[in-house]
C-alpha cells in the first residue's frame, strides 16, 4: 500500500492530508497560534475546585474552560510526584538531585478521596490526554508519558513493557534486557513496535533525547508561575510522521520552506533512509488541488456521503453520539433478490465506514443502523469485515455485533473534537437568503445592464453567458431580443449557454473572455 503525506501551511493554520493509495484517510488540522491545547502538553497547573461527588477537581491550566481531572487519573506514584513539583517550585534544590533521589514506594490508595490529596490554589503537574471538546475543557492526568519513535518514557515510574505486536520471543528477550540496561533509575519504559530490530544505539540516544527533554521542563516548572506549560507534544505534523512512517511510505509533499526542513531535519534524526522522500513543492495549483484533495473533501465531509451504485449514507452528529443510515439508493431497485442486495450494500459501506471515522476522527459512540439481513451468517460476516477494516485505524475502539434490529454499536477513543468541514455553498441565485428577485424582471434586468455597459462604459462587444433555457428565450426568431437589443444599443451582443448557471442568473464577458463586475 502507498501512502502519501500531504501538508498545506497557511497563515493560520497547518492542514495535513494523508492518502493511502491516492485515497484521502485521514485529515488533519492545525492552527499556527500557540494558543492551543493537543494531547501529550505537559502543565504545571493550579486546582480550581474539588468536587467531591464526583471524586475529582477542575484545574486551571490557562484555557477558557477549566480542565477536569478523576481521582483515578491522578496515578498510583502521585505522592512522589507532588513531592517532587512542590520541591522544584520552592528550589529546595536541583532539580536534577531531587528526581534522582526520589523513592518510588509510596502509592495512593484505590479508594481515596481526592479531598485526601488535593486542596484548592495547590499546584498540580498534569498532562492533556482528552482535549476540550463541546463545551467541556481538557481531560489531564498526572500519568506522565513522553512519546518517541521507538518508545515511551515514563517518569516517576520502574516498570517496562513491551508492545504486543512485537511477537518473536527471542526479539522481546534482547529489547527488554537492552532497555533495562540503559534506563536510569526512576524511569520506566515502553517499548513500541517500530523498535522491533533496532540496534542498542539508536534506542540509547533516543532514550536520552526524551529524558533531555523531560528536565528541560523542570526549569519552567522552578519559577513556579501558575498556570504555566511546561513540555508541548511535537506538532502533529512530527507527531504523524512518528507514529506512521514506514517502508510503505513514498512520499512527503510540502508547500512550505521552513516547513519542509523541520520536516527533513526531523526524519534525519528518526529515519535517516527516509530523508529522500521529502519534497518541497513548487507548483502554481494549491497543493490539495495537485493531489485531488480539495475534491475528495468536498464529496466526504457533507451530511450526506454519495457511493456507488446508487448507494449512500446520512452521518449525523449530536452532543453524545454519532448516527449512520445506510441506504441502498436505485440499487434497491436491481434483481439480485432483496437479501443479497442488502448484504452487499453493507459490505461496501462497512469500507466507506471504516473510512469515515479515521477521516473525520468520529469519536465516542457511534450506532450505524445497516439495511436488515436475515441470515444470521450475512450478519456475522459483516461484523467480522467490520473488524477486519478497523484493525489499521490507530484509535483504540471496540465493536460490537449486529443487534436483532439491525444497530451495529462502536465506540471509539475520543481526544479531540471531531473533524466537521462544511462542503454546502452559497445559492447563487438567493446570495443563501432563500428568496431571488421576481423573474419577470430578469430580463428587463439584463437589459438594463447591457444599456449601461454601452453608454456608460463604452463597451462596443460582450458576450452573455446564461441557462440553455433562458439563451433559447433570447435567441429565437429572425427579430429576436438580443438582436433588437444590439440595434438598440449600438453593441454587439453574443449570448452563450452555461448549463452551470441557474435559471435566473447571467454572467457578462467582455472580447477578452474576461468577467465583467457590475
Amino acid at each position: 500500500m502507498e501512502k502519501d503525506l500531504i501538508i498545506d501551511v497557511t497563515s493560520s493554520e497547518v492542514s495535513i492530508a494523508l492518502l493511502e493509495n491516492k485515497r484521502l484517510m485521514e485529515l488533519h488540522k492545525e492552527e499556527t497560534t500557540d494558543n492551543h491545547f493537543s494531547v501529550g502538553d505537559l502543565y504545571l497547573g493550579r486546582v480550581r475546585k474539588i468536587m467531591p461527588s464526583l471524586n475529582a477537581a477542575f484545574v486551571d491550566i490557562g484555557h477558557e474552560k477549566d480542565a477536569f481531572i478523576h481521582y483515578f487519573d491522578l496515578g498510583y506514584a502521585f505522592s512522589t510526584i507532588n513531592y517532587f513539583s512542590q520541591q522544584v517550585i520552592q528550589r529546595k534544590n536541583k532539580p536534577k538531585e531531587i528526581y534522582s533521589s526520589l523513592k518510588l514506594g509510596t502509592v495512593l490508595p484505590k479508594e481515596g478521596k481526592i479531598a485526601d490529596v488535593l486542596k484548592p490554589g495547590q499546584p498540580v503537574l498534569a498532562q492533556i490526554v482528552k482535549e476540550p471538546i463541546s463545551t467541556k475543557g481538557s481531560r489531564l492526568t498526572s500519568d506522565i508519558s513522553i512519546a518517541g519513535r521507538n518508545m515511551v518514557l515514563l517518569p516517576f515510574s520502574e516498570k517496562v513493557s513491551l508492545s504486543t505486536r512485537i511477537t518473536l520471543k527471542e526479539e522481546r528477550n534482547r529489547l527488554e534486557r537492552l532497555v533495562k540496561s540503559i534506563l536510569p533509575p526512576n524511569y520506566g519504559l515502553i517499548v513500541r513496535t517500530a523498535a522491533e530490530g533496532k540496534k542498542a544505539a539508536v534506542l540509547d540516544a533516543e532514550l536520552n533525547a526524551l529524558i533531555k527533554r523531560w528536565e528541560e521542563s523542570w526549569s519552567v516548572m522552578s519559577k513556579g508561575m501558575l498556570p504555566s506549560r511546561l513540555l508541548t507534544e511535537n506538532s502533529r505534523i512530527t507527531t504523524l510522521i512518528r507514529d506512521l512512517l514506514n517502508d510503505s511510505f513514498t512520499s512527503i509533499h510540502v508547500n512550505d520552506h521552513t516547513v519542509f526542513e523541520d520536516v527533513c531535519e526531523y526524519i534525519g534524526k528518526i529515519a535517516p533512509e527516509k530523508e529522500k522522500i521529502v519534497k518541497l513543492y513548487k507548483g502554481k495549483d494549491s497543493i490539495f488541488d495537485a493531489f485531488d484533495i480539495n475534491r475528495q473533501i468536498r464529496s466526504s465531509f457533507g451530511r450526506i456521503v454519495p457511493l456507488k451504485q446508487g448507494v449512500y449514507i446520512i452521518i449525523e452528529h449530536t452532543e453524545a453520539l454519532h448516527v449512520v443510515d445506510v441506504n441502498s439508493g436505485i440499487r434497491s431497485r436491481m434483481g439480485d433478490g432483496q437479501e443479497n442486495n442488502a448484504f452487499e450494500v453493507n459490505m461496501m459501506v462497512a469500507e466507506e465506514l471504516a473510512r469515515q471515522m479515521r477521516l473525520r476522527d468520529l469519536g465516542g459512540i457511534i450506532v450505524i443502523d445497516f439495511i436488515d439481513m436475515d441470515t444470521a451468517d450475512h450478519r456475522q460476516k459483516l461484523f467480522r469485515r467490520m473488524k477486519e477494516l478497523m484493525e489499521s485505524d490507530r484509535a483504540k475502539h471496540n465493536i460490537l455485533p449486529i443487534t436483532k434490529f439491525g444497530l451495529m454499536q462502536i465506540t471509539r477513543q475520543r481526544v479531540r473534537q471531531a473533524m466537521e468541514i462544511n462542503t454546502s455553498e452559497k445559492c447563487p441565485s438567493c446570495n443563501g437568503t432563500g428568496k431571488i428577485a421576481p423573474s419577470l424582471l430578469f430580463t428587463e434586468n439584463i437589459e438594463n445592464q447591457l444599456a449601461f455597459f454601452a453608454r456608460e462604459k463604452k463597451l462596443k462587444k460582450v458576450v452573455l453567458e446564461v441557462h440553455p433555457f433562458v439563451e433559447a428565450y433570447l435567441t429565437k426568431g429572425m427579430t429576436s431580443r438580443a438582436k433588437k437589443w444590439s440595434k438598440k444599443y449600438k453593441c454587439r451582443l453574443g449570448v452563450r449557454v452555461n448549463p452551470d448557471l441557474a435559471v435566473t442568473q447571467a454572467r457578462w464577458l467582455d472580447e477578452s473572455n474576461g468577467i465583467i463586475d457590475l
